[in-house]
C-alpha cells in the first residue's frame, strides 16, 4: 500500500461505530417504513440499515414525527416485517481519492468494475456549501475544446457553467463525450444519472474509450437504482470534483442529466410529504438544482476551478419547462441541440442562433467578436428567409446580405459541426476564410484597440 491508501484505511477504521442505536419497524406505508425508538438520535438525511434476515436494507431518514422516523429504502420493502431491527448509520459522506481516476463508481463510492477501490483520507459531505460569493475568483481564460463551434461561436472559459439542452436521441451524450475527450482540463468527472446499464458500458468503453477514461472519474446510477441513489449521483460527482479543485486542479464536471436528477428528487420529496407545484415538481426542486450548480465555477484564491456542463432533457424542445427554466437562469450560457438539424445529419446538432455563451465578449478579442457578429448575422439572415429560399421565391441580387448568407451557409453549417484539432486560432482562421469567400469584408478594428486586445 502507498501512503494515500494507508491514510484512507486509517480514516475508514476511525469511522467504525462499535455501538449503534437500534429501533424497530412499526409499520410500512407504501414506500415509506416507519421506525420507532430512533427519533432522539436520527437526523434528516441520515443513512439507516434495516436487518431483514441475511439481506440488510439501507435507506435514508425522510421525516421525524414524535417517536417515529420515516425511512425511505434504497430498494423495495419486500421481506420487511413489523419488529425488524433498524440502526442509524449517521450522515452520508464520501472520501474521494486520487486513485479514483480511471474508475467507474456508484454514488456511495463503491466500485462498479469489481476492482477494489481505496477511499481517501478526508471524508466530505454530499451537500457541501459553495465557496463564499465575495471571495471567489472571476472566470478564467478561454479553453480549447476540440470542437470548432465551442472554440469560436460559443466559447467556454475556465470556471464557466454551461447548460446543454436537448431532446432524447439528438446526440447529447456524444457531445458530452467529445467535450470529455477534447476540452482542456486536468481531471474530468462525469455523473451519469438514470442511464440504462448498457448505455453506461457503451459510454465508458466505446464513446469515452481509453483516452477519455485516462483522466476521468465516472459516477453512475442506472435507471433501475432507487431515487435516493439517482438523486445522490450528481452530488457525489460534485463532491469528487471539489476534492480535485481543492488541490489546485482544473476540473471539468459533466452531468447527464439534470432532468433525471430533478425527477429522482421529485420521487423522494413526494415520499417526504412535499406537494407538487411546478408542473408536477415540488417547490424544493429549484433549490436543489441551484445549490448543485452554484458549487461549480471558479474557486477561492489558491484553489482550482470547476468548469461544468449540465445537460437537460427537454421534451418537444420546450425550453420553458421547469427544469430547463430553472437551470437556464443560473448558468453562464446555454447550448441548444435541434432535432431538425440532427435529422438532416449534422452532428453536433447545435442551433447557434438559440445558443449563447455569457463569457462573450470578454472571452474574445475585439476583432474576434466582430468576426463572430458577422457569422451570426449571416446565419440569422439565412434562417429568416430559409423557407422562401427553398421554395425558389428568392432571386439573387435582391438583397446583398442575403446573397452573402446563401453563399456562406453551407460552409458555416458544416463549420459548426467540425472538429477543431489545431486549437482556437486555427478555428478562427477557418471562420474568417468562410466569411471572406461569402463576400464579407474583414472587420475593421482600430489599431489601438487591437493592440489592447492582444
Amino acid at each position: 500500500m502507498d501512503e494515500g491508501e494507508i491514510a484512507g484505511l486509517r480514516a475508514r477504521i476511525s469511522q467504525i461505530q462499535p455501538i449503534r442505536a437500534v429501533g424497530r419497524v412499526r409499520s410500512v406505508d407504501g414506500t415509506v417504513i416507519w421506525v420507532r425508538g430512533l427519533a432522539h438520535v436520527a437526523c434528516i438525511g441520515d443513512r439507516m440499515r434495516l436487518y431483514r434476515g441475511a439481506d440488510p436494507l439501507d435507506g435514508e431518514v425522510l421525516r421525524i414525527r414524535e417517536d417515529l422516523v420515516a425511512m425511505l429504502p434504497d430498494e423495495g420493502a419486500d421481506g420487511v416485517s413489523q419488529g425488524d431491527r433498524v440502526a442509524v448509520l449517521g450522515a452520508p459522506t464520501l472520501a474521494p481519492s486520487d486513485g479514483w481516476i480511471g474508475r467507474v463508481i456508484d454514488p456511495y463510492g463503491l466500485p462498479l468494475d469489481e476492482i477494489p477501490l481505496s477511499p481517501g483520507a478526508r471524508r466530505r459531505p454530499f451537500r457541501a456549501s459553495p465557496p463564499p460569493a465575495a471571495q471567489r475568483r472571476g472566470l478564467g481564460t478561454r479553453l480549447p475544446t476540440g470542437l470548432a463551434s465551442f472554440d469560436t461561436l460559443l466559447p467556454v472559459v475556465r470556471g464557466q457553467r454551461v447548460g446543454l439542452f436537448a431532446g432524447s436521441g439528438v446526440g447529447k451524450s456524444r457531445l458530452l463525450a467529445a467535450l470529455a475527450r477534447g476540452m482542456s482540463a486536468d481531471v474530468v468527472v462525469l455523473a451519469l444519472v438514470g442511464e440504462r446499464g448498457r448505455e453506461v458500458h457503451d459510454f465508458v468503453h466505446t464513446v469515452l474509450g481509453e483516452e477519455g477514461m485516462a483522466r476521468s472519474v465516472v459516477v453512475a446510477a442506472t435507471s433501475d437504482r432507487s431515487p435516493l441513489e439517482r438523486r445522490r449521483c450528481p452530488l457525489a460527482a460534485m463532491t469528487i470534483a471539489e476534492h480535485f479543485r481543492d488541490q489546485g486542479l482544473h476540473v471539468l464536471y459533466l452531468a447527464d442529466s439534470i432532468t433525471r436528477f430533478a425527477e429522482a428528487h421529485r420521487e423522494v420529496a413526494v415520499a417526504a410529504g412535499e406537494m407538487p407545484a411546478l408542473r408536477g415538481f415540488p417547490p424544493s426542486t429549484a433549490n436543489q438544482i441551484m445549490r448543485l450548480a452554484e458549487r461549480a465555477g471558479p474557486g477561492l484564491p489558491g484553489t482550482g476551478d470547476i468548469t461544468a456542463v449540465f445537460s437537460v432533457l427537454v421534451a418537444g424542445s420546450d425550453m420553458d419547462e421547469p427544469v430547463a427554466d430553472i437551470l437556464r437562469g443560473v448558468l453562464d450560457g446555454h447550448v441548444v441541440l435541434s432535432r431538425e438539424i440532427a435529422e438532416r445529419g449534422r452532428f453536433p446538432a447545435i442551433d447557434v442562433l438559440r445558443s449563447v455563451s455569457r463569457s462573450l465578449p470578454e472571452a474574445a478579442t475585439e476583432e474576434e467578436n466582430a468576426v463572430l457578429l458577422q457569422a451570426r448575422h449571416l446565419l440569422g439572415a439565412y434562417s429568416r428567409s430559409e423557407t422562401m429560399i427553398r421554395a425558389g421565391l428568392y432571386r439573387e441580387g435582391e438583397d446583398p446580405v442575403l446573397d452573402q448568407a446563401i453563399r456562406a451557409w453551407p460552409d458555416l453549417d458544416a463549420f459548426v459541426g467540425e472538429a477543431s484539432p489545431h486549437g482556437v486560432t486555427a478555428a478562427f482562421n477557418r471562420l474568417r476564410l468562410i466569411l471572406r469567400r461569402s463576400g464579407m469584408k474583414p472587420p475593421s478594428v482600430p489599431k489601438a484597440k487591437a493592440a489592447r486586445a492582444r
